[in-house]
């Protein structure tokens, strides 16, 4: 039987062997989703509604196929203004169906290229929200759960998205984020506040190894939090965020540290090899 010890590193991920690269897609950024998808291996593609279109989500689809990388749905609040990071407090019902709305509309588009959704990641506000609040939390796993309870949910690391999914009995993928700063309790330091972005590639890479192999984070505040990186999220939107996607793929290639998807359900009979 393992010890406390042992039990403790498995969890926090001292002892990870691989790691899946999740990117964000069909926000019309930068033009480099294509190229992305050859580095990473879970896409979360807009479904309109904070970013991206139907013909959009169609080529973000076709790609992901074509490189053989696992496809979720990014669903946010009703925000295009604001690129979905603006906090709504909006009835548990109009939350419930927006999500599943939104998850339709990418799940029949991937159906028509032979695809299936493998996960679901909720977008910006949507997304931060429902990390510290267990009744958004609750319904966005609801509506996760009631369209296809197969589908995996992505969310904030040791939040409240991923107790609900246990709570659902929803497969839970902890994120981890490369170029974010962090708070003594595992939280993501606010946009828009100092120490939110780490623009420092060195940073953000030494930040995405310690937690990959060591299970722990440094906070803004220079302590230590304890972290599970199922997955890595690499921002898509950014200046360089191509150019650092090589970097952290050749560096996890090089420590060898196979780069994989979770092995979901939905997933498993369309891409054999992800898992």
């Amino acid at each position: 039987m393992p010890t406390k010890a042992k039990r403790q590193d498995q969890r926090h991920g001292k002892r990870h062997h691989q790691v899946d690269l999740n990117a964000d897609l069909g926000e019309q950024s930068n033009g480099s989703d294509e190229a992305l998808l050859a580095l990473v291996s879970s896409a979360n593609i807009a479904c309109g509604w904070h970013a991206g279109s139907a013909l959009m989500m169609q080529q973000c689809v076709t790609w992901a196929v074509a490189q053989e990388v696992a496809i979720g749905a990014h669903p946010s609040f009703p925000d295009r203004d604001n690129f979905g990071r603006t906090e709504m407090q909006l009835p548990a019902n109009e939350i419930y169906s927006g999500v599943q709305y939104q998850i339709g509309a990418l799940a029949a588009i991937a159906g028509a290229h032979g695809a299936q959704l493998a996960h679901v990641k909720p977008h910006g506000a949507l997304y931060n929200m429902a990390a510290r609040d267990a009744a958004l939390a609750d319904t966005i796993v609801a509506a996760i759960r009631d369209v296809d309870p197969a589908l995996a949910l992505f969310g904030l690391a040791g939040s409240e998205l991923i107790a609900a999914a246990h709570r659902a009995g929803l497969q839970a993928v902890e994120e981890v984020f490369a170029d974010r700063g962090y708070m003594a309790d595992g939280s993501l330091v606010k946009r828009g506040t100092p120490g939110a972005l780490i623009e420092d590639e060195d940073q953000a890479l030494a930040q995405t190894m310690h937690m990959i192999r060591d299970g722990k984070v440094q906070a803004t505040d220079g302590s230590w939090a304890p972290v599970t990186a199922d997955t890595v999220c690499l921002h898509g939107d950014g200046a360089h965020a191509l150019a650092f996607a090589h970097r952290i793929h050749d560096e996890l290639t090089q420590q060898g540290i196979a780069i994989r998807a979770p092995r979901i359900a939905s997933a498993d009979s369309l891409f054999p090899l992800l898992g």
